[in-house]
């Protein structure tokens, strides 16, 4: 008695499932990466009791929107992936039609090797599922370094080669590129939807792990911490070129753009470095005689300023020259003869166009060319 019951229900769905259905996706999210096909025929949608949720009858109907990506997944695996806006009909007796359509051949080479083969031979299988991957860039995802990351510093004209410790926080924004490597090695047959926040501490985790070698990058074409926010497109290139075997290769994703809101280098050594730029600064001989003469003329005006001192703070300022023996007018005359024996070796710097006397361009720090 027990078959003939487990019959009769066998043939109601097989009934109820022959009817035509409507697949579509409402507007995803801005913070979801995949979302299920919602399923409905001309009775409105589909409740437990009235069809099966998971499977797709000949001669449904599939809507795709832009900034989406529809696959069809049978047993698991995909069958068919279209990211062409337009309303489309199921036929399970064909071929997969694969429309990439913005996405790319990469995503066909990647269907072709990660796709189910069709060995239905036009019968369903047990298992069909309609899942919208959302290929529209998602935007405002934050991300911040817990803890200092070194940054080299180099400053050919003042000598300094050094690594500073800084932190930074900002958002940047990404995309699916690749939904088959997203479906096949990140959220496979999810029960409704994949969220962004499912992924993201793994994202973050990784991110900052590449930052100090993107940070790497920008420091060896010359660009100092101060200035990444002014050079986010290389960051998020360099971003993308040290990511690229763990997102784009291996989850289908990519970084879009990279903004840097706050970027600070550790007191400590910022104060070392302005020191050290000025301390190089005082290698010219004309400017570490105004400094001299600017010191001088201030501790004049303090002394002046002292009444009943005034002629003890001449003295001691004096006999602190003589101590040093630092002589402005000696490093004047000592400037006026570098830049003379200077005169016959200029040169103009291929970069800013700076006229240089030295090994290094004053303005922008181009090494002179052989």
């Amino acid at each position: 008695m027990g078959l003939i019951s487990t019959a009769l229900l066998s043939a109601s769905s097989t009934l109820s499932d022959s009817w035509k259905e409507y697949f579509y996706c409402d507007a995803i999210p801005s913070d979801v990466f995949v979302v299920k096909g919602i399923k409905r025929n001309s009775g409105g949608f589909f409740s437990g009791n009235k069809g099966s949720d998971n499977i797709i009858t000949d001669g449904s109907v599939i809507a795709v929107a832009d900034g989406q990506a529809m696959i069809i997944v049978e047993q698991g695996q995909i069958v068919d992936i279209c990211a062409e806006p337009g309303e489309f009909k199921y036929d399970s007796s064909t071929q997969p039609s694969v429309f990439t359509g913005s996405l790319g051949e990469g995503v066909k080479r990647m269907f072709e090797e990660f796709g189910r083969r069709f060995t239905f031979g036009g019968q369903p299988a047990a298992d069909q599922r309609i899942y919208y991957v959302n290929t529209k860039e998602l935007v405002g995802v934050k991300y911040g370094t817990p803890a200092p990351i070194p940054f080299r510093v180099v400053d050919a004209r003042a000598g300094i080669d050094i690594d500073v410790s800084m932190k930074c926080f900002g958002e940047y924004s990404l995309h699916v590129c690749d939904p088959v490597l997203f479906y096949t090695n990140v959220c496979g047959n999810v029960s409704d939807s994949y969220k962004l926040s499912d992924l993201n501490d793994q994202l973050r985790a990784e991110l900052l792990t590449a930052l100090q070698p993107a940070f790497g990058k920008l420091s060896e074409q010359g660009i100092r911490y101060s200035q990444i926010p002014a050079h986010t497109t290389e960051l998020a290139a360099a971003l993308n070129e040290e990511l690229s075997s763990k997102w784009r290769e291996k989850r289908g994703i990519e970084i879009v753009s990279f903004g840097v809101s706050s970027i600070k280098a550790d007191e400590a050594d910022e104060e070392m470095l302005k020191q050290m730029q000025r301390n190089a600064a005082y290698t010219d001989t004309n400017l570490a005689a105004a400094t001299l003469v600017g010191a001088q003329a201030q501790a004049m005006q303090d002394a002046a300023k002292n009444a009943n001192g005034a002629a003890m703070g001449f003295m001691g300022m004096n006999a602190a020259q003589s101590a040093g023996g630092i002589n402005a007018n000696a490093l004047f005359q000592a400037g006026q003869a570098q830049k003379a024996a200077s005169n016959g070796d200029k040169w103009f710097c291929p970069e800013c166009g700076n006229e240089n006397h030295s090994n290094f361009c004053s303005n922008c720090g181009t090494k002179k060319p052989e």
